[in-house]
């Protein structure tokens, strides 16, 4: 072998454990720099213990809220997350103060994966909408308590800032299309760029019962048969599909083409109806029309995307991944709108998020005024960090829930804002809160709608 090749050969050789030497510091295994820097980083925030874990229940404006309260063993640190589910707020308190509390005392604050994990899998069955909400409180509450141990806000810890402002869209309705036309332009004095648009109050073009271009009140057939119960709604299906039309073209006429709009359909037509609304409503350019179908028909998707390019938002009833994965990496819609105490909180929803920007899909996470405070914040902390944010349900807290809540973002210009506070920047005022207690017979009953022959209508 030539003497000069064998010498390069030799000198690249000592080179190469040179460099591992460094790396793996064989003058004292590891580097005395690395295990120095090492030790000083982990010194900064000593371990700490959860101690407590509560559900709090309070019902102002007869809307069940629900927060969960983890304390830990540092005195006077604790956090609150948003577990509301109003449909079975009763179910998810016995949850959280019979099952997480047991689960989760004495573990360490820090470690909100493994915590995630753990408690998910602890029932065995999983992906129900009582647990994952009660999951949910607890993560927030732990992303709250790690920003508080930080001195930083959520969003700082998700990645930082990606926006200034959250950018939401207002609800505008009324009793005909002049209305809510009106109202459209109201929202776009005070700043807003995206409307979403009804008949009626929230869901009241699904109870529409008669052809005119108004909220009209029908007595259906099942009624006067004494068939179901009192307090269940009528829906006329043709009835409602029109005047989504309708409302669409009179918005465009009298607003222009500038403003954004949006609709809910809240999958109550079948899946051919909401396809040929979706079809008619193109020319209107609407931003994205919401839920065309119930999470049992998410086969149509293909079928729609077919059929129109109007812009889709889907995911409020989804609880599991198996619901959204497929349709996301198809690219079956365009916004991710899945309820975020519903899927278990901002460690779920953050791995939502990440898979939606590798297939175009934006986020448009549900936040309805049946959501605390602490919810909308979670929102609005990964509505800041993620790049791929869609837009945002906006709310308009009342002085009352400001009051139980102290720091509850806020909107301006159509903007929603943080607290810009450790954590989520959102307390509780446990006294307040005590004084509405929730009642011991919930009555929400919006969901149950029925045909005119007292067939029930799936949501």
């Amino acid at each position: 072998m030539n003497v000069k090749n064998l010498n390069r050969r030799s000198a690249l050789r000592s080179l190469g454990l040179g460099s591992m030497a460094g790396g793996l510091g064989l003058m004292g295994f590891p580097s005395e720099a690395t295990a120095s820097s090492y030790k000083k980083s982990t010194r900064g925030l000593p371990p700490l213990k959860i101690t407590s874990v509560k559900a709090i229940a309070t019902q102002p404006h007869s809307i069940e809220l629900i927060v969960v309260k983890v304390e830990t063993s540092e005195p006077g640190l604790y956090g609150i997350g948003c577990a509301t589910f109003r449909q079975r707020a009763h179910a998810v308190v016995t949850a959280i103060n019979k099952s997480l509390n047991d689960l989760c005392v004495g573990r360490d604050v820090d470690n909100i994966e493994d915590m995630w994990q753990s408690v998910y899998q602890s029932s065995y069955w999983r992906n129900g909408p009582v647990l994952n909400n009660a999951l949910s409180g607890l993560d927030q509450a732990l992303w709250d308590i790690k920003g508080k141990r930080a001195n930083m806000p959520v969003y700082q810890l998700l990645g930082g800032k990606c926006r200034f402002g959250v950018d939401c869209y207002a609800h505008a309705s009324g009793n005909n299309p002049e209305q809510v036309a009106e109202s459209v332009q109201g929202y776009m004095d005070k700043g807003f760029r995206h409307v979403r648009i009804q008949m009626g109050g929230y869901g009241a073009t699904q109870l529409l019962g008669g052809y005119g271009d108004t909220v009209t009140a029908v007595d259906p057939d099942f009624k006067k048969a004494g068939f179901g119960m009192p307090d269940d709604n009528y829906m006329d299906p043709v009835v409602y599909t029109k005047s989504v039309v309708d409302i669409f073209e009179k918005v465009r006429a009298v607003c222009g083409g500038k403003v954004e709009l949006l609709h809910d359909i809240h999958e109550r037509v079948q899946p051919m109806e909401a396809i040929n609304l979706i079809k008619q409503l193109e020319q209107y350019r609407p931003f994205f029309i919401e839920d065309p179908f119930s999470p049992e028909n998410n086969r149509y998707f293909k079928l729609l995307r077919q059929h129109t390019t109007v812009p889709i938002a889907m995911g409020e009833l989804f609880n599991s991944p198996h619901e959204w994965i497929d349709p996301m990496k198809d690219q079956m819609f365009d916004f991710i709108r899945i309820h975020i105490s519903q899927i278990g909180g901002i460690t779920p929803a953050m791995k939502v998020a990440r898979l939606g920007e590798i297939f175009n899909v934006r986020t448009a996470w549900h936040g309805p005024g049946d959501v605390s405070p602490v919810g909308h914040a979670a929102n609005a902390h990964i509505d800041f960090a993620v790049w791929n944010f869609g837009i945002q349900e906006s709310v308009n807290f009342s002085d009352q829930i400001k009051e139980i809540f102290p720091g509850a973002p806020y909107v301006e210009n159509g903007y929603m804002f943080v607290n810009e506070a450790p954590g989520l920047g959102v307390d509780i005022n446990e006294k307040v809160a005590a004084k509405f207690p929730i009642q011991e017979v919930q009555m929400n009953n919006w969901t149950q709608l029925r045909k005119m022959d007292g067939t029930v209508i799936r949501p």
